[in-house]
């Protein structure tokens, strides 16, 4: 009987686990990481993304000077992102895609300068 009560118990358990490990769609969170333009211009950036079951919003930077994004697609035939809004145009590339600490990285182009960023999901 007790033997039989641990066996579920233990059955639940692992079930639980493999809930938790579960995730939604690959570009949902908040992106940190750097925007380079020049040898020496280095920014730091927020992107923070949502999705509705059919389609991706988000924001640059939230807080008061954030840039809500306009457009955002991303292709799974490789992992390809675009991103638009308010003068900015982010492409990039989804990296390790089922790693929990994937990384974006590509070209970033904002008031006609164009560089390149990466972008982490924080854990």
């Amino acid at each position: 009987m007790l033997r039989n009560r641990f066996v579920r118990l233990a059955a639940l358990a692992v079930f639980a686990l493999t809930l938790t490990g579960q995730e939604g769609h690959p570009l949902v969170g908040t992106w940190r990481g750097t925007v380079t333009t020049a040898p020496n211009a280095t920014k730091e950036v927020v992107v923070y993304m949502e999705w509705d079951g059919k389609a991706i919003s988000g924001m640059i930077d939230p807080g008061p000077n954030s840039i809500k994004l306009e457009k955002a697609d991303l292709n799974p035939e490789g992992w390809m992102m675009h991103l638009e809004g308010k003068g900015v145009v982010v492409d990039g590339k989804v990296n390790n895609i089922t790693n929990l600490r994937r990384t974006i990285t590509g070209t970033w182009t904002e008031g006609g300068k164009r560089g390149t960023f990466t972008l982490q999901r924080p854990l």
